[in-house]
């Protein structure tokens, strides 16, 4: 015992830095006990009885040895001198808090700060949201007060239109009452068991009338005294010069006695032959300044009444042009009438209806004012016949949505817009479309019978801009139904813009149907205007024809036609039906111009080039864009300046040929020479 402890006392005192290092680790160790919490910064609790250390901290005292036994010294200096055993659990528990121990601190320090700086964030946050939701709040407001304005305002311009629309009914009722007294008015009259309306002229056409019979009857009376005048003329100048420079006393006798009818010399002629009454007869023999004054009195006269005569022509067909408007209006006011849209309904939420346009087979067409765009614009609403089949119905209904598919593709100034199409209920619907003010080309015709050439070559040149556009579209379009009545005057006249409408049968040429060499089947042969189709649509076989867009170049060139000459040129006075049984088209292989009124070669041409009578040999759109007679005039200095740079490029071709055969005859001798 007594070696153990001296070798122990000699371990302990071996050295003051292996007894410090020992003390340490079991310092720290014991300091590093797990005590109620991993987390506990005060230092370890002094372990409990019931938690007694593994190893005693002090030597045991006698008493405790004696307690124990006599191995117990031993046991306890043999557990010196080994390390202690701890369990695994222990292990790990100790390296996880050696590692965090002293970061758990800055940890926590930091999560605090974090979580200070994220609450913080957190209520800026919704301090933000909160204002934002009183902007939007705000701005709710703010849009529901500019909504129930718009909507004021929307209500006064509705209450001002439809106010606005009920005057011009008004005036316009009034008017058509004014003018039935003037122009004329349709009367019922009883013809059998039926009831017919006839045409009967107001007063301004049998004023006109009877003024035109006055000047008839004044005209047929100067011709009857000029005819006696014939009688009375002097059958020799030369006596009737004597007579006139013979003394002035006899002449005013001689003028007494023929103006009155005298006695005198006279008397004898002037016997007719019975006892019982003598009738003055004018003197045969007048001089010849008398007759030259009678004359002239009675020629003037005579030119007076020709001149007046014209003038009630110009009046009477004044006149007849204000009866057609006003037989146009009465049908209109009568239409309008029986219309179901006649009490200015809002349709589709937005388009308010003003005034009834025109009616067709199945159709209205009403002005109406679009209240979201604030326009105005024309609405074409389409009747179906409750009466048809369904198939019927759907078959209409997908013709004109087909139209509306072409239509609303198209963005061109010289087209006309499609805005919108919708339902109104089961057996009607409507498109919308841009309002043009004016008439069409074909009621313009029928006003004015002709129209100047220089006017009508800017209408062509407008219809020709839109087909040209019609042709560069993907895929190309043909309009197959131009004519005047498609082609309105936006400002009712023949001097301002055009625009082209109704695609109702229109073809489109996509690759599936459309092939460039051949061109298209038609489908719809025996639709569209008869006297604007070319004759390959009247063709009739086993296959249907093929069509191209010279089609619409055929149109174009009896449109003009019928604007310079005021007729068609095939078929004039012709119906649709006689056009087919007697095979007009077919049959027009030549053009004829009239020689009034007077119309340039270039203009004939420009026609003939249109209406040639095959196809393959008339002129393409993309051509007719590019004719000379479209183009603008060249003005001279740059007419000189294009002959100067043909006559420059003649020269420099004509010297280009010179220098190549100088050249061919230089190596021509040069090969003659060496083969000799």
């Amino acid at each position: 015992g007594e070696r153990k402890r001296k070798r122990k006392v000699d371990e302990s005192g071996s050295g003051p830095k292996s007894g410090r290092m020992l003390t340490d680790k079991k310092l720290d160790y014991f300091v590093k006990q797990p005590g109620t919490s991993p987390i506990r910064h005060t230092g370890a609790k002094s372990p409990s009885p019931a938690q007694a250390p593994a190893y005693p901290m002090f030597p045991p005292s006698p008493q405790q040895s004696a307690m124990l036994g006599p191995g117990a010294n031993s046991d306890y200096h043999s557990t010196l001198m080994q390390p202690p055993k701890i369990p695994t659990a222990m292990q790990s528990k100790q390296v996880q808090t050696e590692l965090t121990c002293q970061r758990i601190q800055e940890f926590e320090n930091q999560a605090t700060s974090d979580l200070e700086i994220r609450n913080n964030k957190i209520d800026e946050l919704n301090r933000t949201a909160e204002e934002l939701r009183h902007q939007l709040a705000a701005q709710a407001k703010a849009m529901e007060q500019h909504k129930a304005h718009t909507n004021k305002c929307i209500d006064v311009v509705k209450k001002l239109l439809k106010e606005k629309s009920n005057i011009e009914k008004k005036e316009a009722r009034q008017r058509c009452m004014q003018n039935r007294l003037r122009l004329g008015q349709f009367v019922t009259q009883r013809v059998g068991a039926t009831f017919q309306e006839n045409w009967t002229d107001g007063y301004a056409f049998q004023e006109l009338s009877r003024r035109q019979e006055e000047i008839s009857t004044e005209r047929e009376e100067i011709d009857r005294q000029k005819k006696l005048l014939t009688k009375r003329r002097p059958s020799n100048s030369e006596t009737g010069r004597k007579r006139a420079g013979s003394s002035s006393g006899s002449n005013s006798v001689g003028g007494g006695g023929g103006l009155g009818g005298g006695s005198g010399s006279g008397v004898a002629v002037l016997h007719n032959g019975t006892d019982t009454f003598l009738k003055p007869e004018p003197v045969p023999t007048m001089s010849a300044q008398e007759y030259y004054e009678a004359d002239e009195i009675l020629k003037l006269r005579q030119s007076a009444l020709k001149k007046e005569d014209a003038d009630l022509q110009l009046e009477m067909e004044k006149l007849e042009r204000e009866r057609n408007l006003h037989i146009r209006e009465l049908k209109r006011i009568h239409n309008e009438d029986q219309s179901r849209f006649n009490n200015h309904p809002v349709l589709n939420d937005r388009y308010l209806l003003l005034m009834l346009l025109g009616k067709g087979g199945f159709s209205e067409v009403h002005k109406a004012f679009d209240l979201k765009e604030q326009r105005y614009v024309a609405c074409k609403v389409h009747q179906l016949n409750k009466d048809w089949k369904e198939d019927k119905k759907a078959n209409y209904i997908k013709h004109a949505l087909r139209e509306y598919n072409i239509h609303k593709a198209l963005d061109h100034p010289r087209v006309v817009k499609l805005y919108d199409v919708f339902e109104i209920d089961a057996n009607s619907f409507c498109t919308v479309l841009e309002y043009c003010d004016g008439h069409d080309l074909d009621f313009y015709l029928k006003q004015h019978k002709t129209i100047a050439e220089r006017e009508a070559r800017s209408i062509v040149m407008q219809v020709v801009s839109a087909l040209k556009y019609l042709n560069e579209i993907k895929p190309p379009v043909i309009h197959y139904d131009l004519k005047p009545g498609n082609i309105l005057l936006t400002e009712g006249n023949v001097c301002g813009e055009i625009k082209i409408t109704d695609f109702g049968l229109s073809k489109v040429m996509d690759e599936e149907n459309y092939n460039p060499d051949h061109g298209m089947d038609l489908t719809s042969q025996g639709a569209g205007t008869y006297w604007y189709l070319p004759p390959e649509c009247f063709v009739v076989g086993k296959n249907p024809p093929k069509i191209s867009s010279k089609v619409d170049v055929w149109s174009v060139g009896v449109i003009f036609y019928q604007c310079l000459y005021g007729k068609k040129p095939f078929g004039h006075n012709q119906s649709q039906a006689t056009i087919l049984e007697e095979n007009t088209i077919l049959k027009a292989t030549d053009v004829q111009f009239a020689n009034k009124p007077t119309v340039s070669n270039e203009a004939k041409s420009f026609i003939r080039s249109c209406l040639a009578y095959r196809k393959e040999d008339r002129i393409d759109v993309i051509s007719l864009s590019r004719h000379e007679y479209l183009q603008p005039p060249i003005p001279k200095h740059g007419r000189a300046a294009n002959n100067q740079q043909q006559q420059q490029q003649q020269q420099q071709l004509h010297q280009q040929q010179q220098q190549q055969q100088f050249t061919a005859g230089m190596f021509a001798g040069m090969n003659a020479s060496s083969s000799s």
